[in-house]
């Protein structure tokens, strides 16, 4: 016995009226609109993959650019130096998701040169010990973190800090404090001559215009602190940072504080989780336009085939009976669509980093331009987690702009249907 002979008559019904039709240009132009409907549901299950994918490959690539100079975990006293940091550090070593512990000195000053004047970051550390916690060291492109060597007031600086005050290796540049000190001149800022032994860059801005280090002894000296102002910790997985600074925040002394990497950029990690927020709604309208062409399609249908309703119903149809009919249209028109968007959406979020430069030697455009934006490459990171829940709600949302329709199907009354045929 065939497949088709062991189908309920439900099944054998809705996806007849699914297929295109041949009797008439009406069937053919219902059809027309269901085939619509599936590309509208798939175009817009796609285009959430794809956007999405991108926004985490933006948040991915901009996080591993900041955590290149930032450690995952800072612990620091809140009343200055942390004398007993070596006690702290064996302490927080002992965190099983702890693989990296190193001290540091942060201050900020002001960077003086022939006039020029620049704001910045100054990152006391320890040449030795920093690529525990941080990878400024493989960032460095002219130069070397190694030679911040004590007593000797080198500085390592971001690339756009060196460029705005005109510095090349070799040079010196005046590091101005906000802590005054009293001469017979009066109160005049505490000021030190370092020489410029290395260029980082990066790749975030932010950083690299407004951070530079120096030897963590120079930088207590500057400070006139006998101790570094804390530790720097390196977990095993970035995503667990507020966990971990939790559980640290409890087991290390009172009057210590205990940050993870996202708090230190608190305002940038809720401004892209805002606008993912913002892209979700926007990219779900476009799903929800698409379930609405869903019931058009079907009440459509629906009005279409009034005749062969009455029929059904006069051989015996149940109103449920017809109602499943029209709802098996709808099902599968909206898995139809969920599965080619989200096989189109994996395809293009997997190979985004191939399709945009063919289609910018296509039309002799660039997506991202490398002197305005921090990438010239649009990064994807696709999370399977992201596509089964984008086909899932789309899958409901086909699901539920059945109802209506196949509720009025099951209202048709055969002889009212019947009457003009």
């Amino acid at each position: 016995m065939s497949i088709t002979h062991k189908m309920p008559y439900e099944w054998l019904v809705g996806l007849r009226y699914t297929r295109a039709g041949r009797r008439s240009g009406r069937n053919s132009f219902i059809s027309f609109i269901s085939l619509i409907s599936v590309s509208g549901i798939g175009l817009g299950v796609a285009a959430l993959i794809v956007v999405l994918s991108v926004m985490n490959g933006f948040r991915k690539d901009v996080t591993d650019r900041m955590l290149s100079v930032l450690a995952h975990v800072e612990v620091l006293d809140t009343q200055g130096g942390m004398a007993n940091w070596q006690d702290v550090m064996a302490d927080a070593a002992r965190h099983p998701d702890v693989k990296g512990a190193a001290p540091y000195v942060q201050t900020q000053g002001m960077l003086l040169r022939y006039g020029g004047m620049r704001p910045a970051i100054i990152r006391g550390v320890l040449p030795s010990e920093e690529p525990k916690v941080s990878d400024v060291a493989t960032k460095v492109r002219d130069g070397s973190l190694a030679d911040l060597r004590a007593g000797e007031f080198n500085i390592v600086m971001g690339y756009a800090l060196a460029r705005s005050l005109g510095l090349a290796l070799g040079d010196k540049v005046t590091m101005a404090l906000a802590q005054a000190q009293v001469t017979p001149a009066g109160m005049v800022p505490r000021m030190r001559t370092f020489t410029l032994v290395g260029i980082f860059e990066a790749g975030h801005y932010e950083f690299d215009n407004g951070m530079a280090f120096v030897h963590m002894e120079d930088a207590q000296k500057m400070e006139r602190l006998s101790a570094p102002s804390g530790i720097r910790l390196r977990i095993a997985d970035i995503h667990e940072g507020p966990r971990v600074a939790h559980e640290l925040q409890a087991m290390l002394p009172q009057g210590l504080q205990v940050r993870d990497w996202s708090r230190q950029n608190k305002t940038w990690f809720a401004a892209v989780q805002t606008e993912k927020k913002m892209m979700l709604i926007v990219m779900g309208l476009i799903i929800t336009v698409a379930a609405f062409n869903l019931v058009s399609t079907l009440v459509m249908t629906v009005t279409d085939k009034q005749a062969d309703i009455a029929i059904l119903r006069t051989l015996g149809s149940s109103p449920r009976s017809i109602m499943k009919i029209f709802m098996i249209q709808g099902a599968v028109i909206g898995i139809l669509g969920t599965m080619a968007g989200v096989l189109l959406g994996v395809v293009v979020a997997l190979n985004i980093g191939t399709i945009v430069p063919f289609f910018e030697r296509l039309f002799g455009a660039q997506v991202l331009p490398s002197d305005i934006y921090m990438v010239s490459a649009l990064p994807s990171d696709m999370r399977w987690s992201d596509v089964i829940g984008i086909g899932g709600i789309a899958t409901i949302m086909a699901f539920l702009a059945t109802i209506y329709p196949s509720l009025a199907a099951s209202r048709v009354k055969p002889a009212e249907a019947l009457r003009y045929e």
